[in-house]
């Protein structure tokens, strides 16, 4: 798969988990957990402990069902090492010109980070398949992505930092192509007794607020449903949850 086809694959799916485990056994049941919601694609962390030999191996094991990508890649040399063991594409927190020349070398789709309108346009012009805003939620939130967006139609902008399940349907809605997530939807599912289920959960209803806000359709998370009917007493009825 080309990086332009690997961009494009990102963008249908529109949820780009982040992934920050401490060992491959608990990364490879969490793409498994992801694969259940319907998410095959995710982001191995440079941070990640043998983040490397992780990639290599969730790609020996997935990459037929999934994209398997490095994140927090901050030079082409770790790029390289990344793409070396199969990664099928390259985040960066920020511009790193070189990086975005070594992942295009190899002909891997690379999404660096930035975050002004300079950094954005500089990012498109040197070639970035997509543009990681990041991070977004410090600086405007969705408001500030429907603003750029206005600008810069053209830009594939990936909205990442501090989105969780009550702001996904925003950012979808302000033209982000797809979502960067991390905390939000892994490291709150701990590594403890039922942890991948409710990663999957939370990928499900992630996955249901980009599909609505992309339909324009109405959307209250059978969670966020379930919470606010929790604060008045009652269950929720089925009619005032929409998917």
């Amino acid at each position: 798969m080309n990086r332009r086809a690997v961009c494009r694959y990102i963008e249908e799916v529109g949820l780009l988990p982040v992934l920050r485990l401490p060992s491959a056994d608990l990364m490879g049941s969490a793409v498994e957990a992801l694969l259940a919601a319907g998410v095959s694609v995710c982001e191995v962390t440079m941070t990640v402990p043998g983040a490397v030999d992780v990639i290599r191996q969730l790609v020996a094991r997935f990459g037929d069902r999934a994209l398997i990508g490095a994140g927090m890649v901050l030079s082409a040399d770790d790029a390289t090492a990344c793409i070396d063991a199969g990664a099928h594409f390259v985040v960066s927190p920020g511009l790193d010109l070189p990086t975005i020349a070594a992942a295009h070398a190899r002909d891997i789709a690379v999404l660096p980070g930035a975050l002004t309108p300079t950094a954005v346009m500089i990012a498109w012009k040197a070639g970035a398949d997509m543009v990681k805003i990041f991070p977004c939620s410090s600086f405007g939130g969705a408001k500030y992505v429907r603003a750029l967006k206005g600008h810069m139609p053209d830009v594939k902008m990936v909205s990442s930092g501090g989105i969780g399940q009550s702001t996904a349907y925003e950012y979808i809605a302000a033209g982000a192509a797809a979502l960067s997530i991390g905390s939000e939807l892994i490291e709150r599912a701990a590594p403890d007794t039922g942890w991948d289920g409710d990663l999957t959960r939370r990928a499900r209803d992630l996955m249901a607020a980009i599909q609505a806000a992309r339909s324009g359709t109405p959307f209250v998370s059978m969670r966020m449903a379930e919470k606010a009917m929790a604060q008045c007493g009652s269950a929720p009825a089925p009619s005032m949850i929409a998917f």
